[in-house]
């Protein structure tokens, strides 16, 4: 069986090869899942592996300089006797989210599904023995939501990886580095997800960092492998950088687009053609840390997801589960308290795209059609202005009650909406229908 799978994958390897040498163009089901992926908003990014044992962090093995061979003990213990995917995904759904990404192989090199390709697994490493991508591609299914799947380019464990700025100094790392058996090694195991765990929403990269820009990964033939096997299949890579070439969304970690307050997106020019995600942490870390207490309130986190949209791009929001497979006690309430929030007002976030008017100090606004949503988040009066002519709105109302609202015109042709009071709570939200319907940034905002 091994041989066979070897085999079929030097086969489609070889196949998608053949055709990188030509410009990207993207299948009709991608671009119909590229729409469908805009519409869902919200995701929930899982970060969970072995690193979950030490509870510091998925980063443990580098921020501790822990050896290769001590690190790859851990595996021998684990056992998240406590993982429920039913639970995992049932808790996804009602807070709202559309998909869940998670790390297949981080960089540790620790793989969390039955692989062919090394038996540094979940499966064959571990008294668990179970896989749990299996298991959570199954309820994914079952629930209707996507599964997408995080894969590191690069790796701390195995000895044919070219070591990079991360790795190379790691203790006793064996230095054998052979990128052909690497590069050979990561498209078998994408084959391996691609083949075998149903339709994959998506395939988020990460770890292109650790080399020099000049460093060849050969992504074109990587992203037409992928898309060769399941051409709806959307590619992100989470390199820092301007897209490349057959990617199908844009990554912005710990930052919405247009932001560089976290230090990893400066440079980065928005894409005004493909589909954006903030990825977001809860707490501080992304794998579990025992003594990471500070979460992010659910009010931050809620305007956090309609920052995002407003923005038009999709937020993913962490979380670290706890090494025995339940999710930490102050994530579920936080869910929970998102999940309220959308059942109320998700019509003003899912489906939806950034809205007419551009983000302002005030708030955002969303679109659906010619029906325009103000979310207001800061202010401190009873007056709106918006850069609308008078004229090119039909109503206007308050999204809770429904009650309408005055509209007059102000002296630079702006609209004034008179507020019944001064807004209050986590988003307050103005419904107005356009007599027109009208797309694009308006250039300013009062």
């Amino acid at each position: 069986m091994r041989k066979l799978f070897t085999s079929l994958t030097a086969a489609l390897f070889l196949g998608a090869c053949g055709a990188v040498a030509q410009t990207y163009h993207p299948s009709p089901e991608n671009i119909q899942a590229r729409k469908q992926f805009q519409d869902m908003k919200f995701g929930i990014f899982i970060h969970w592996g072995i690193y979950s044992m030490l509870a510091d962090g998925e980063w443990v093995q580098h921020s501790k300089r822990i050896d290769r061979n001590e690190y790859s003990h851990l595996a021998a213990g684990f056992c998240p006797s406590r993982f429920n995917a039913r639970e995992w995904v049932e808790a996804f759904k009602d807070a709202g989210a559309g998909y869940v990404t998670i790390t297949s192989r981080h960089h540790d090199g620790f793989s969390m599904f039955g692989t062919d390709a090394s038996s540094y697994n979940i499966v064959d490493a571990t008294p668990f023995g179970r896989d749990i991508l299996k298991e959570l591609a199954g309820e994914c299914e079952k629930q209707g939501l996507k599964l997408h799947i995080y894969y590191s380019h690069m790796d701390w464990f195995r000895p044919d990886y070219p070591a990079g700025s991360t790795s190379k100094d790691l203790p006793h790392r064996e230095a054998k580095p052979d990128w052909n058996s690497y590069f050979n090694f990561m498209n078998t195991q994408l084959t391996e997800i691609l083949t075998g765990y149903g339709k994959i929403g998506a395939v988020w990269f990460d770890g292109m960092w650790d080399h020099a820009d000049n460093f060849d990964w050969q992504l074109d033939e990587q992203y037409a492998l992928i898309h060769r096997l399941q051409p709806a299949c959307l590619i992100g890579n989470n390199h820092h950088s301007a897209p490349h070439e057959g990617e199908d969304f844009q990554l912005f970690e710990q930052d919405l687009p247009g932001e560089n307050s976290a230090g990893f997106s400066g440079g980065q020019k928005v894409s005004d053609a493909l589909p954006l995600e903030s990825c977001q942490t809860m707490n501080s870390t992304w794998g579990y840390s025992i003594t990471d207490k500070s979460y992010k309130s659910a009010d931050e986190l809620i305007r956090r997801l309609v920052k995002s949209a407003g923005m038009n791009s999709n937020l993913l929001l962490n979380i670290g589960p706890r090494p025995d497979g339940c999710l930490p006690d102050e994530a579920m309430e936080r869910l929970k308290e998102i999940g309220k929030w959308t059942k109320r007002y998700g019509e003003t976030i899912f489906g939806t795209r950034g809205g007419l008017i551009k983000p302002c100090q005030w708030g955002v606004s969303t679109q659906k059609g010619d029906t325009l949503y103000l979310h207001i988040l800061h202010l401190e009066e009873r007056t709106l202005t918006i850069p609308l002519d008078t004229k090119e709105i039909k109503s206007a109302r308050m999204y809770d009650d429904g009650s309408k609202l005055k509209i007059r015109k102000s002296g630079n042709g702006s609209a004034l909406i008179s507020l019944p009071a001064t807004p209050q709570g986590v988003d307050t939200i103005v419904e107005i229908v356009l007599r027109k319907q009208k797309r694009g940034w308006h250039t300013f905002c009062p």
